[in-house]
């Protein structure tokens, strides 16, 4: 199927960035561009004119990018669901090791943007997802959209746009080389394969926690 696609490409495909070359990428014949898909916990960077993919329930993607350097990615994102705790506040001490988990994908993506020449002071920042899509007793999707709006708040971020929220999936397409970002809310019937995926992602993060995480933040 990937090499029919590829066949059917206008342009060819440039070589990914040092360290994106795993991630899969492919000819979206409607954008008629060349898309890399990220899912739950990657990101992807990129100084081409191509597009960048995802599905998002509860999980949050921050799509970033310095139009003068020309370049830009998106991360895919959740925080760890932390009972042990009734604040939803990610500054809280108490949820430090969870919210790690979203300063390390906020930090991983703008840290590989500088490499290949963006400022912080251009950066140029929109955020989708976080819908309650997940039954808990926490609202995994909330807390996700009140992390990204803190940390922007506190990192001195602007936000240019935002599509947060709400009850439904959302598939969202970045385009880094313009700022244009499509988005489709996806119907109900959705739901249960998302959710299903991010439970199992929740699952896989509460181990990291309990074994101190696999996470190493940095600053600078």
């Amino acid at each position: 199927m990937r090499a029919t696609l590829n066949r059917a490409a206008d342009s060819p495909q440039l070589p990914a960035l040092s360290g994106f070359e795993s991630v899969q990428r492919y000819w979206d014949l409607d954008s008629k561009t060349w898309t890399a898909k990220i899912l739950p916990g990657e990101f992807y960077v990129t100084q081409h004119e191509e597009s960048i993919t995802t599905v998002l329930g509860s999980c949050v993607s921050a799509c970033v990018r310095d139009p003068r350097a020309g370049c830009g990615g998106m991360n895919h994102f959740m925080l760890p669901e932390d009972s042990s705790s009734g604040s939803n506040a990610w500054t809280d001490p108490v949820l430090g090791l969870a919210t790690r988990y979203g300063s390390y994908a906020m930090e991983s993506l703008v840290n590989s943007l500088l490499k290949v020449g963006a400022a912080r002071n251009r950066l140029e920042i929109k955020l989708f997802g976080g819908g309650r899509i997940l039954t808990s007793m926490t609202d995994v999707g909330a807390r996700n959209i009140d992390f990204i709006h803190q940390y922007a708040k506190l990192e001195g971020y602007k936000i240019a746009a935002e599509d947060l929220g709400g009850t439904q999936p959302r598939r969202v397409i970045y385009f880094p080389a313009t700022g244009r970002v499509k988005v489709r809310r996806l119907k109900a019937i959705d739901n249960r394969s998302i959710g299903d995926r991010e439970r199992q992602y929740l699952v896989n993060l509460g181990k990291q926690q309990q074994d101190g995480g696999e996470v190493e933040l940095f600053d600078n």
